[in-house]
């Protein structure tokens, strides 16, 4: 199968070609046309031709919401259910073909890659719900064209900022395309980089969105290198950025680009419920291990007030216990329906990870807990990597870090990762850095408000809420409408109709 770009919705062929493999077996799985820094140039600039992005917005600004959201609707079903066209020459993927496509290359398991399916199913068949956060309830009439009062409400004129969106995807879990997938329903055509690993997903979304009636203008796949990815982020007038803190600390200052980066995600402990670990421990297991760790919605540390010695003997049972229920879990087959963590696509990433944290824990105040526990009763250590059908896997890693200052104690890595860190209570929530999601356990009014009021954090769950678990009406990193549309305020003075001018000069 030959995965072309598409340009305008046209499917292109690039001399330029990349080939992915299977990870099992390095077999050929698809060929993948690559788009230069040029050819992206010239798609996302406005030529004298008219047929650049101003033309494809236009061209979906002119579909009224009501059948965007439509079309979003049955591209759910589709996009699930349905045979798509995916290849330059109309090669057709079912369900199962993508699913198993998805896996061969990117390293998920195909248990993990189906529950990602179905979010992203959700995602555009719940988009009235997803906008309604999004915009939090503006009227109809705010965003379509269409309507009477055409894109104003209240006396506020809401303006696309943009008339292309960019994104530069990343390979990690297809579940992140639900945060592009908004533009259209708002009205803004696309341009896609996506991941080396993964194209699968982005490719049959945006065929769902054409079989189900979308303008295929608005419809921009973009495979490409480092410098394509740059011009896409240069010439879109709004994109989303995804990578690790090297790849997206460049651009954190442009208001253009809407970063996702690494979300240090964290359970946290109030005082008051540290003797209470047993009942919240399901909770931090989830956090931790669901879609493989491999989101910025994982926990990556749960963090504890050390109250004396009870308190920091509690807060080392809770990492013990973490540490013995993350350990049972085994690396298995990609086909495998109890695999629950992913392969690295790149072996030689997995050895450097794991690599790192053992250079790490050469300083003092950080022991890797779950190391110890695969040792117990054999022979030798039990190493975090693992090969296994053909594909290399690092297993679940808990730390318990005495110090708040370690490395270790705000380090993100994609796995099923997790530093259990104790620090001073009065210091706890100056010294956890920024977090993205935040779940804790407290029914201390006092520190709850100090949650409440902590720059650091993003969101907030009180309870026992999965970091991961996140609702349409709170949108997940920044907010996709936000970032494309300005509000403005508009007056119109009217003079008086004549009739009114005349009838006031006789009196």
């Amino acid at each position: 199968m030959h995965l072309p770009v598409l340009r305008r919705g046209a499917p292109y062929r690039s001399v330029e070609t990349v080939t992915l493999r299977d990870l099992r077996t390095g077999e050929p799985v698809a060929e993948v046309s690559l788009a230069n820094r040029g050819l992206i140039a010239r798609d996302l600039s406005d030529g004298a031709a008219g047929n650049g992005p101003r033309a494809a917005r236009a061209a979906l600004a002119a579909v009224p919401l009501a059948e965007r959201l439509e079309i979003c609707r049955r591209a759910a079903t589709l996009f699930a259910e349905a045979e798509l066209p995916v290849g330059l020459y109309g090669e057709r993927q079912s369900p199962e073909d993508y699913l198993r496509d998805l896996s061969s290359t990117s390293g998920i398991p195909v248990a993990l890659c189906r529950a990602n399916l179905a979010k992203l199913r959700t995602v555009l068949a719940e988009m009235p719900e997803v906008l309604a956060g999004l915009t939090r309830g503006l009227p109809a009439d705010a965003l379509d064209p269409a309507a009477p009062a055409c894109g104003s409400v209240s006396g506020s004129h809401y303006q696309p900022s943009t008339d292309v969106l960019g994104a530069v995807l990343p390979s990690n879990s297809p579940g992140v395309h639900g945060l592009w997938l908004p533009a259209i329903a708002l009205g803004i055509p696309l341009a896609l980089k996506p991941g080396r690993e993964e194209p699968w997903s982005p490719l049959r979304l945006l065929a769902a969105l054409a079989a189900a009636g979308c303008p295929r203008e608005a419809l921009g796949f973009y495979p490409t290198d480092h410098a394509g990815a740059t011009e896409i982020l240069l010439r879109s007038g709004r994109s989303l950025l995804f990578g690790d803190a090297r790849t997206v600390g460049p651009w954190a200052r442009d208001p253009r680009v809407q970063i996702h980066g690494p979300g240090f995600s964290k359970v946290i402990f109030g005082a008051d419920q540290v003797a209470e670990w047993p009942r919240h421990l399901e909770t931090v297991v989830s956090s931790v291990l669901q879609n493989g760790g491999r989101s910025c919605l994982n926990a990556s540390g749960v963090w504890l007030p050390a109250v004396g010695p009870m308190g920091t003997a509690a807060a080392r049972d809770l990492a013990q216990a973490l540490a013995l229920r993350l350990a049972a879990v085994e690396a298995r087959p990609l086909a495998d329906p109890q695999a629950e963590i992913a392969a690295f696509p790149v072996a030689a990433t997995a050895h450097r990870i794991s690599a790192w944290i053992d250079r790490q824990l050469e300083i003092p105040g950080a022991e890797d807990l779950t190391a110890a526990v695969r040792g117990t009763g054999r022979p030798e250590r039990v190493d975090r990597v693992v090969e296994v059908d053909g594909c290399t896997f690092l297993l679940p890693t808990v730390l318990w870090v005495s110090d708040p200052d370690h490395p270790l104690a705000h380090a993100e890595l994609l796995f099923p990762f997790c530093s259990v860190v104790a620090a001073p209570p009065s210091e706890l929530l100056d010294r956890i850095g920024p977090t993205l999601v935040a779940t804790a356990f407290t029914a201390d009014p006092g520190f709850r408000q100090a949650l409440l009021d902590c720059p650091a954090i993003d969101h907030l769950n009180f309870g026992p809420v999965p970091t991961w678990q996140i609702s349409f009406a709170q949108p997940h990193e920044g907010n996709l409408f936000e970032h494309l549309y300005r509000r403005r305020a508009v007056r119109e003075l009217r003079p008086a109709p004549p009739a009114a001018i005349a009838l006031e000069a006789t009196s």
